[in-house]
């Protein structure tokens, strides 16, 4: 048998259907965008959805459970509206909890990106300064140092800032390190460019994607130390309603008033599941 009849049968290209594939809907990014969507929907319409002050107190209607009297999701200790402390705590924690990251983000990106360029002894600086912040568990050292400059959302920024910029700057080195060996950078270099423009327009477009996609895992990692610094007293200063603080205060009535702490619990797994199903679908696009 000859090699031109040995070949199997050749099967015609369909047109577009590389375009289709390309475009298909990017199932985890939708879902993760609606939900995420919906929360601080939510949050934002806050006063819309109900009409009780999340701080005012109603000895007369303590523990009232969901569905009774007008309270959708019943009423805490202190006679307040569940559903308000809610609805106002998500306002509060999803304002923290992604201003807080913002700062790391760009900090750490810009030394990982400095660091990773020049190398030599800026670089090992650096990688010790990392090595030591890193050493310590990020929940551990956020409540420490939050502790020593006292509660409140500045201690938090602070905190946060000073902790988180090292994963960011781990990220953005490791890939500045492969991508200023590319063609597209030697090329850069070559033509004499200056190292700003050479850093900013041509290298961090290109080594940024990982730090975006570790940012919806931050800010997770980030809500449940606002959460965590709540139930431990840490947190936003009482009265503002705080996922963390509903859920230290309904803690002791679990058996009995289980909405207390398992509502504001829920709202916390659906806030990370949606920014992990957006992290999982950018990874997706960027792959395809």
């Amino acid at each position: 048998m000859s090699a031109a009849t040995s070949v199997g049968p050749v099967v015609p290209a369909v047109p577009g259907a590389r375009r289709r594939s390309r475009g298909r809907w990017n199932a985890p990014l939708v879902a993760g965008l609606i939900l995420f969507g919906l929360i601080v929907l939510c949050a934002l319409c806050a006063p819309l959805l109900t009409s009780y002050d999340p701080i005012k107190q109603d000895l007369t209607n303590a523990f009232l459970e969901p569905g009774s009297k007008g309270h959708l999701l019943g009423t805490d200790s202190l006679g307040r509206d569940v559903l308000a402390r809610l609805l106002y705590g998500a306002r509060v924690d999803l304002q923290v909890g992604v201003l807080a990251v913002i700062s790391p983000f760009v900090i750490g990106s810009l030394i990982g990106l400095i660091a990773g360029w020049f190398g030599g002894w800026l670089d090992a600086i650096v990688g010790r300064v990392v090595d030591m912040v890193i050493a310590f568990p990020f929940l551990v050292l956020v409540i420490a140092l939050v502790f020593a400059m006292g509660p409140g959302t500045t201690s938090i920024y602070t905190a946060i800032t000073l902790v988180g910029w090292v994963a960011y700057c781990r990220i953005v080195r490791g890939q500045v390190l492969v991508a200023k060996e590319q063609e597209y950078a030697m090329a850069a270099r070559a033509s004499g460019l200056p190292t700003w423009r050479i850093l900013i327009r041509h290298l961090l477009p290109n080594v940024l994607l990982q730090a975006v996609v570790f940012t919806m895992s931050d800010i997770v990692l980030t809500l449940l130390a606002i959460v965590t610094l709540g139930f431990l007293g840490l947190g936003v200063p009482p009265p503002t309603p705080d996922w963390g603080t509903m859920i230290q205060e309904g803690q002791q009535f679990i058996l009995d008033k289980w909405y207390m702490s398992t509502i504001p619990g829920l709202a916390v797994v659906l806030t990370g599941l949606a920014l992990a199903l957006i992290a999982d679908g950018i990874v997706e696009k960027a792959n395809r």
